[in-house]
């Protein structure tokens, strides 16, 4: 048989049944062990879980697991052989345990051997109750479970975009509609320095927001130029569903952006950036039949608190920007607020 590990003990080996039935399973990519029960050492595994262990089977037998795997690893799995032991049945159960880097999620079901009859007969006679083994078998359940994430993810992504699908139907019934395109520079600088005069008009303050793609070198190595506009794509998307129709929304460059939020101050405009940015991480770009993710970073000035010109304000969220790229990126980070006679810096 194919991929059996160390042979088989004679009384295990006794039926062609079980035979057919390990031999079925083992296609089916399911790890195989028989450990003595009180021991917990192993009398035999199939190759899949050696391979596993990383270890030879010829090595794995006699062994326990608190000497193949870590501790913490070592102890959930015996956990497991107790409860077996102690139900006197069948236990299912999961398992996650962490190999060469990798977790793996695994589904077990444990199960006690009963004692052969020549076993049991000598047992007797020498007045000490049969050994109790215990077959495990394990499944790694890793790429469903990460599938079922992606689909849920994918799931909660497609509700996402018909919410805000629902909001721009609603802003543009009530007569809220914005432009289907992001402004470019010069017509966002346009309405910025008009919110400036209304705000000095007004005494009402406003924000100015600064966005940049994270790493965007790599994502254009990694997927292309197409992959760059289908982000820039998606971070218009976004934007447009995480701001109000008052607000103007630009695209700088390939990957910079740009927000004006009226009539907002800088703990609300952070908020509100906290949500774009976390919307971004957790959204799933789609390209080619490739699926990946990016992060944003995000710089936050507000006028007047943090400058008294036009030039001081956008000076002020660049510094904010570039503080949030250097440290680490995928986060918001503020402009400090000016006092009076002081500089404003980030």
């Amino acid at each position: 048989m194919s991929d059996s590990g160390a042979p088989l003990p004679a009384e295990l080996a006794s039926t062609p049944l079980l035979e057919g039935l390990l031999a079925l399973l083992q296609v089916q990519g399911v790890m195989l062990s028989v450990k003595d029960g009180e021991s917990g050492r192993y009398l035999w595994a199939n190759e899949a879980w050696c391979r596993l262990l990383g270890t030879e089977p010829a090595r794995l037998v006699g062994a326990t697991d608190l000497e193949l795997l870590p501790l913490g690893d070592a102890t959930a799995v015996r956990s497991g052989d107790q409860r077996v032991l102690g139900s006197g049945g069948v236990a299912v159960g999961e398992q996650r345990l962490e190999r060469q880097g990798q977790r793996q999620d695994l589904r077990t079901l444990r199960c006690l051997l009963p004692a052969s009859k020549g076993e049991s007969a000598e047992s007797v006679g020498a007045g000490r109750a049969p050994s109790t083994r215990v077959l495990s078998l394990w499944w790694d359940d890793s790429t469903s479970r990460r599938q079922a994430a992606q689909l849920q993810q994918a799931l909660g992504q497609i509700e996402r975009q018909h919410a805000a699908a629902e909001q721009l139907r609603r802003q543009h019934a009530e007569g809220l509609d914005r432009p289907s395109e992001l402004f470019r520079r010069e017509h966002f600088e346009e309405h910025l320095r008009r919110e400036v005069a209304l705000s000095l008009r007004e005494q009402r303050e406003f924000a100015l927001v600064l966005l940049a793609v994270d790493r965007s070198d790599g994502l254009r190595e990694r997927h292309g130029e197409a992959g760059l506009k289908r982000v820039a794509e998606t971070v218009g998307q976004l934007m447009r569903s995480n701001t109000r129709a008052m607000d103007v929304l630009a695209q700088l460059g390939d990957d910079r952006f740009a927000i004006l939020l009226s009539g907002v101050g800088l703990a609300t405009a952070h908020n509100r950036m906290e949500q774009l940015r976390r919307a971004c991480t957790g959204h799933l770009v789609v390209l080619g039949g490739q699926a990946f993710h990016f992060e944003m970073s995000v710089g936050v000035a507000s006028f007047p608190h943090t400058a008294e010109t036009l030039e001081e304000l956008s000076q002020a969220a660049i510094r904010a920007l570039q503080d949030a790229r250097r440290r680490g990126g995928n986060r918001v980070a503020l402009a400090t607020i000016r006092f009076a006679g002081v500089p404003a810096q980030a």
